[in-house]
């Protein structure tokens, strides 16, 4: 059983950056790949970054991709969403989930975080 907890989400303006992290709890977090996903209102959710357990295979979906970056520290049992230029469009709800494959489809994870706001002014 793995426990997730988001923190960092805020109200940010425009142009801004915010980084968002996820604590894991248990022992085989390094076992995991990690997701990180995000629904606006009225909205799917969307796949946005993940990170396999070694922390070298990783994958960002094109609509964040050269602005928001994911990583992990194993040591911490956390993973990170560093969110650069962010945008109105990016207001959503944002949650970290882990998974025992990489995969971008929201099936394929096993274990999610209750999701933090993050909001961004014009």
């Amino acid at each position: 059983q793995v426990q997730l907890v988001e923190s960092g989400g805020g109200l940010v303006q425009a142009g801004g950056s915010l980084r968002l992290s996820c604590a894991a709890s248990g022992r085989t977090f390094r076992s995991y790949a990690m997701g990180w996903f995000r629904q606006a209102p009225g909205k799917e959710r969307e796949f946005l970054a993940l990170l396999a357990g070694n922390g070298v295979t990783t994958y960002h979906a094109d609509s964040v991709k050269g602005r928001f970056t994911i990583s992990r520290d194993n040591a911490r049992n956390t993973v990170y969403l560093q969110m650069n230029s962010l945008k109105p469009e990016d207001t959503a709800v944002y949650y970290c989930a882990a998974g025992l494959t990489i995969a971008t489809r929201e099936r394929e994870y096993d274990y999610w975080g209750q999701g933090t706001q993050v909001t961004v002014s014009s």
